[in-house]
């Protein structure tokens, strides 16, 4: 270690030992490079989620497209114009709530200039990382694989200031890897799309099911097996599919067409698809009204749901990923502060307005302490 290196270490509080941690290699997001179970196939369910599911796609682009569009408030334009800059041609902010959703782990590589200043903010795949754990298990350096190409990012830089900003959701039982929402609805997704599967082969067959061909009597009573061939075939080849739905069947030697009509059982597929919906919809913390999904009573009204969006899903992953920024750029940043502006939010325009009148009402607080509670600057008080 280097004497630069231990200096800043020191003055960042490096002296002290930490609590070990350890991976759970039973977790959903195991990493290719560890020898340890997979529980869950990321690639796979994204597939099956974002690109062949609307509903799930839809939840996904309403959180991460509300969060990337949120007025911000930062109290340095410079850390600012770093946040909204694009990251790969995509938004930061969006790709970055899109990454926790899905994944439950976002990770940004900070690009610096020659000055060793911030110039960049780069959101990395998280599927493509995986942890190199010091003695203790805490993060020495960071694996980044494209295909047969692999980099080492170093956690912090030759001075001691942070390379990487990991931002990761909640996970009870792993210390390194956070839990997405995708892993919660994939079931929900997989049930979605069988459901959409089984309708388009209902209309595939004219909207009914298979019939069952009976033999009436006869004197062997039964086919031989290149009589039954034959038949199957001329069934597939003529009968089957969207294109000879309705088309007449011309029958000979004792065969009858007997119809098959679907129980009140076998009608709960679309039931069973609206309640799949409204799961994927919960996973991902979209009120359900707002994927134009039928039946759904849960919010009065089109408003109450859009405030429930910003109150319980927008807010709460915005503010994470700000504040988790601000934190791994206060080296070059120290009193920058990052937020939504809730001032700004049509949404929540008549929140802010209740709670303004409430606050000037009170004759019993100063115009400081009435700033103070609106979230404004204190100093903007005195001029």
């Amino acid at each position: 270690m280097s004497f630069l290196t231990s200096l800043a270490s020191a003055f960042k509080g490096g002296g002290f030992s930490r609590a070990p941690l350890s991976r759970c290699y039973s977790a959903a997001w195991a990493s290719a490079f560890d020898m340890g179970p997979r529980a869950f196939d990321y690639r796979g369910a994204v597939a099956r989620a974002f690109l062949d599911n609307p509903v799930a796609q839809r939840a996904v682009r309403l959180v991460a497209e509300g969060v990337g569009g949120a007025p911000m408030a930062a109290t340095d334009a410079a850390l600012e114009k770093l946040v909204t800059a694009a990251s790969a041609g995509q938004p930061l902010l969006e790709t970055l709530a899109a990454h926790l959703l899905l994944h439950g782990n976002g990770f940004l590589q900070i690009v610096k200039d020659g000055a060793g200043q911030p110039v960049e903010l780069f959101a990395l795949r998280p599927e493509r990382m995986a942890m190199v754990p010091d003695a203790s298990g805490w993060p020495s350096a960071w694996l980044y694989r494209v295909g047969e190409k692999e980099l080492t990012l170093p956690v912090e830089d030759e001075e001691g200031w942070p390379a990487i900003i990991h931002i990761k959701a909640f996970h009870p039982s792993d210390d390194h890897y956070g839990a997405g929402c995708l892993s919660a609805a994939d079931e929900a997704v997989a049930t979605h799309n069988a459901a959409a599967r089984w309708n388009r082969a209902l209309l595939e067959n004219a909207a009914r099911p298979s019939g069952a061909l009976v033999m009436e009597g006869g004197e062997a009573g039964t086919l031989s097996t290149e009589q039954f061939e034959r038949l199957k075939a001329e069934l597939e080849g003529a009968y089957a599919g969207m294109a000879n739905a309705g088309r007449p069947m011309l029958l000979e030697g004792g065969l009858k067409w007997q119809s098959l009509s679907m129980s009140p059982a076998d009608m709960d597929f679309a039931e069973l698809k609206a309640a799949a919906a409204r799961d994927i919809a919960l996973a991902f913390g979209v009120p359900p009204m707002l994927l134009g999904l039928p039946g759904d009573n849960t919010y009065a009204n089109y408003r109450e749901a859009n405030r429930a969006l910003w109150r319980l899903t927008l807010l709460p992953l915005a503010g994470k990923i700000l504040s988790a920024i601000a934190e791994g750029l206060a080296p070059w940043f120290p009193d920058a502060r990052l937020a939504v502006d809730p001032d700004r939010i049509p949404a929540l325009a008549e929140d802010r307005e209740r709670l303004w009148a409430q606050v000037s009402a009170a004759a019993f607080l100063s115009d400081t302490e009435k700033r103070a509670l609106l979230g404004l600057d204190i100093k903007g008080a005195s001029q």
